[in-house]
């Protein structure tokens, strides 16, 4: 089955990230690293978005599309990028989610 985790930062991860010092900031990128080397065999795609306020909307509805600078909403949460993994079923999705060692939330969704 193929699944797509997608990372999700939240206000305070982006605080704590920020305030790290760069030895503990590299040790988590490091760690980040890791993880993407111990599940390669499961990820077939893998990509880290720009930030939320470089988006570009495009909202269909009501007389046509109307195009907006920036995310659809503003949000305590954004998604800060993702991973496709090709993995035997959800238990072995959710298995290398629990893995993540970054951002708090990994929200899983499987590909049609």
């Amino acid at each position: 089955m193929k699944y797509v985790l997608m990372f999700v930062e939240t206000e305070q991860f982006a605080r704590d990230l920020e305030a790290m010092s760069e030895s503990e900031r590299q040790a988590s990128f490091e760690r980040v690293g890791q993880w993407f080397a111990d599940h390669g065999a499961h990820i077939t795609h893998h990509a880290h978005l720009q930030p939320a306020e470089t988006a570009t909307t495009v909202r269909l509805e009501g007389g046509g599309p109307i195009v907006t600078d920036g995310p659809f909403v503003e949000g305590k949460e954004v998604v800060s990028g993702y991973a496709e993994i090709d993995v035997e079923d959800l238990d072995q999705a959710l298995a290398i989610a629990r893995d993540w060692p970054a951002c708090p939330v990994v929200e899983i969704r499987p590909i049609d």
